[in-house]
């Protein structure tokens, strides 16, 4: 059974990646392989498909439903932070393009068991590899109250955060807080009683930064946009879907840093600025997704898409 999600903004993804046949694309963040599956029909006939995940649910699922005759396909177990290391591996020097979809999937929020919905009662996990050491229930009954007001503000810009950290500290005293119900439950203990009309969930803000900080998402965001540009070919895309602001402002940053070009006079003998222009950006203006798509698939209505181009 394949899993149960529908890719964001795929129409966009296509144009902004102009996958063609014969060309090598690699898709760091597999999820349901909605965007995957488009990518490969469109590289038909030898292209190659590389597909990366961490969670290994999405690359066994990979491997039931991207199949073709014409398309070599390589999967990987892996964060897409290792992609440079994956295409040494492969024996690929760069790539014509890149994915990275950043948002959480249908399936890891119903089906995974992993704590990341407050909407059940699961095991606080919240890990995108199972492999990876700290959990979710580590964070929240280990962590001191001014580490997680930091969390709480810095990754879900959660206005309440010391209202929350104060009374989770307090609750662990009388019990370990182990499932995400009991967690979303003291969330809404803490923050004042109007709060709890709001549009989204009271919780929805701690959730996310607690999934952030277990994951260290916005750090190896980071990281991938420092190097990314190096794993490309001229005239390689790269395209990113982002799902909040944090994320967004790193990709936007990062592509705007390697569109700078050198600002030394044309005339003077040794550049000192140390600043060449190795991107060009497609999207001057960030994409969102159109109000038709978001009608049929409400959890694309915060996707954020920009793209740029290998010099």
């Amino acid at each position: 059974m394949s899993l149960e999600h529908i890719p964001a903004m795929p129409k966009e993804v296509a144009f902004y990646l102009d996958c063609r046949p014969g060309k090598i694309y690699a898709d760091c963040t597999l999820g349901g392989s909605g965007h995957a599956r488009i990518i490969l029909e469109k590289i038909i006939p030898g292209g190659v498909l590389i597909g990366i995940d961490q969670d290994k649910d999405a690359v066994r699922n990979a491997k039931k439903v991207l199949k073709s005759a014409d398309v070599t396909v390589h999967l990987f177990h892996d964060n897409f932070i290792n992609l440079a290391d994956i295409l040494q591996h492969l024996k690929i020097a760069a790539v014509d393009g890149i994915l990275l979809d950043l948002g959480i999937s249908l399936h890891q929020l119903k089906a995974s068991g992993k704590g990341f919905s407050f909407q059940k009662d699961e095991p606080l996990d919240m890990r995108m590899d199972i492999t990876s050491k700290t959990t979710a229930e580590d964070l929240i009954n280990r962590l001191e109250e001014k580490e997680l007001k930091k969390i709480f503000y810095k990754y879900g810009e959660e206005r309440w955060a010391p209202q929350i950290a104060k009374k989770i500290v307090k609750q662990r005293k009388l019990s370990a807080i182990r499932s995400s119900a009991h967690l979303a439950q003291i969330v809404c203990e803490a923050i004042p009683k109007p709060a709890l009309s709001q549009k989204i969930h009271p919780a929805t803000r701690v959730f996310m930064a607690l999934r952030i900080a277990v994951n260290r998402e916005l750090e190896m965001l980071d990281l991938f946009m420092e190097n990314v540009a190096a794993t490309l070919n001229p005239k390689g895309r790269l395209c990113v879907l982002s799902f909040h602001s944090l994320e967004d402002r790193i990709v936007k940053h990062r592509i705007k840093a390697m569109e700078k070009v050198c600002v030394c006079p044309p005339d003077f003998p040794k550049c000192i600025c140390n600043q060449k222009r190795v991107l060009r950006s497609l999207t001057k203006k960030v994409v969102r997704p159109t109000e038709n798509e978001i009608a049929k698939n409400p959890m694309a209505r915060s996707t954020k898409l920009r793209a740029a181009e290998r010099i």
